[in-house]
């Protein structure tokens, strides 16, 4: 089986590493959203689609507002990151270093606003509120990381990643290992951010992602610096 140079690849260089610590920011902050915000999702809006039509059923502990808002959300963080991409776009490192700045921007506000109200308890209003802020951010990560273009690493989606794995066998041994890793990844990042909101604190969590966003765009930024032929 063929091994994935997740570090240096020779079509996309160190994209596969910053788009896979993206796979596990999205694991963690859907882990949030699910368990401190109220079984809402911000990273992949299938499930709210789902949760919409359980809410306009009557099903218990299902938040219309809160979907609602993620959907909109997101809808207008993939408008913005449309735009990001059409002026950033000719820089794959570039692109993701701004994308990033613009997530971790908005990561931050969901954390500041997390320090003055406890949003497990008694922040219905501030809840909904991160929801959407966060459901942006999430949309502009799932453009950028669709226009990065590198195979299996949507940072969100594993659906299409599921199905690579088991429908076409025949070819995993070119890609099966890199998807396995994509799978592990979120599975690893939701475990994480479960246990943080569980057992510490949703804003330590808040802070784990802005973190990690961080390091992303500082290294963008410096993959940036020398032009290889990766970065068209």
């Amino acid at each position: 089986m063929d091994r994935p140079n997740f570090l240096a690849d020779e079509r996309h260089g160190p994209l596969p590493a910053m788009l896979l610590v993206l796979t596990f920011v999205s694991g963690l902050i859907d882990a949030i959203s699910i368990l401190a915000l109220g079984r809402v999702f911000v990273a992949n809006m299938t499930g709210n689609v789902v949760f919409i039509g359980f809410a306009i059923a009557g099903a218990p502990g299902f938040s219309l507002r809160n979907s609602a808002c993620a959907l909109a959300g997101f809808v207008v963080g993939a408008v913005l990151a449309g735009r990001l991409v059409d002026r950033w776009g000719r820089s794959r490192p570039l692109l993701l270093r701004n994308a990033v700045a613009v997530e971790s921007l908005l990561i931050g506000v969901c954390l500041v606003i997390s320090l003055f109200v406890h949003l497990r308890e008694d922040g219905p209003v501030a809840g909904t509120i991160v929801v959407g802020i966060s459901a942006i951010a999430m949309a502009v990560q799932n453009v950028t990381a669709r226009r990065m273009a590198v195979p299996d690493m949507m940072t969100t989606l594993l659906t299409m990643t599921l199905i690579g794995i088991t429908a076409d066998h025949d070819k995993f041994a070119e890609s099966g290992l890199r998807r396995l890793v994509v799978m592990a990844t979120m599975f690893l990042g939701a475990t994480v951010g479960a246990l943080l909101v569980l057992h510490a604190t949703v804003r330590l969590a808040l802070a784990v992602v802005l973190v990690l966003l961080l390091a992303v765009c500082v290294a963008a930024a410096v993959s940036a610096r020398e032009e290889a032929p990766w970065q068209a």
